[in-house]
């Protein structure tokens, strides 16, 4: 009688764990999003902030890589929008790659 009791327990707290991923990356998602469009909005240098889109926007391949992969594939395109979100916007310097990543992909 036990075992069921465990496994159920086991499948509740999977999905929490799911759940609150799933909202860690909306919410992270919801930032960088935000955050694009207020250089868009704000910045004098409009040019630059669009080409640091494309450079983001082309790493969109290397980001399903390294989720697929759980973080070992790195592609050099995603470096470089890592390195360019994280430029940029003060809220992806506290993120994680996968967290990035995941963004990246939800663009």
């Amino acid at each position: 009688m036990r075992r069921p009791l465990s496994v159920a327990a086991a499948l509740a707290l999977t999905l929490i764990a799911a759940a609150a991923q799933a909202q860690t990356l909306v919410a992270t998602s919801n930032i960088i999003v935000r955050a694009l469009d207020r250089s868009l909005d704000f910045t004098s240098d409009t040019t630059t902030s669009i080409r640091d889109m494309k450079v983001v926007m082309a790493a969109r391949d290397d980001a399903a890589s390294f989720v697929a992969s759980a973080g070992d594939i790195r592609g050099a395109q995603l470096e470089a929008a890592f390195g360019a979100l994280r430029e940029r916007f003060p809220q992806a310097r506290e993120a994680s790659d996968l967290a990035l990543a995941e963004s990246i992909l939800a663009l």
